[in-house]
């Protein structure tokens, strides 16, 4: 298995990937990777050499198995700037394989390279979601309380 930083070229199969995650917690009204890839574009392929979106993509033999985004964030309370795992999938018969832990590897070398000091990630809802959970645990991760949102 190989993990890659996403460029401009890996962003559609990320796309795909993020697409297939969003339908598995959703229903199959979820997006495509193609409408995802508009905007995911924007956010992935910047120029500065330091975006604000990082992605990384998981293959076995060239083919895509799980993608991992990471958000650049920063807080008082966390003392600074920190990382954010936006999105983490890992198609279902690749799962139990390891492939998200070497995603999650990855994103521990992005968050130390950039000094950052913590990674946080909203875990989806309880008790359906109970080993994304206990996978977190056991990579590390404590629980700080649920996630809310208010959309404009």
């Amino acid at each position: 298995m190989q993990i890659d930083r996403i460029d401009a070229a890996d962003i559609p199969a990320a796309c795909d990937l993020i697409a297939a995650l969003l339908r598995e917690l959703g229903g199959e009204d979820g997006p495509t990777g193609a409408d995802l890839l508009p905007l995911a574009t924007r956010l992935i392929d910047r120029p500065n050499g330091n975006p604000t979106v990082t992605g990384f993509l998981a293959r076995d033999e060239g083919a895509p198995v799980g993608v991992l985004m990471l958000n650049a964030c920063a807080a008082v309370y966390a003392g600074g700037a920190f990382g954010e795992i936006t999105e983490l999938y890992v198609c279902p018969e690749r799962r139990s394989q390891g492939v998200a832990r070497q995603l999650l590897k990855a994103a521990r070398q992005e968050a130390t390279r950039r000094g950052w000091t913590r990674l946080e990630v909203g875990a989806p809802t309880q008790p359906d979601w109970a080993r994304t959970l206990a996978f977190y645990r056991r990579e590390g991760f404590s629980e700080t309380g649920p996630r809310l949102r208010w959309r404009v």
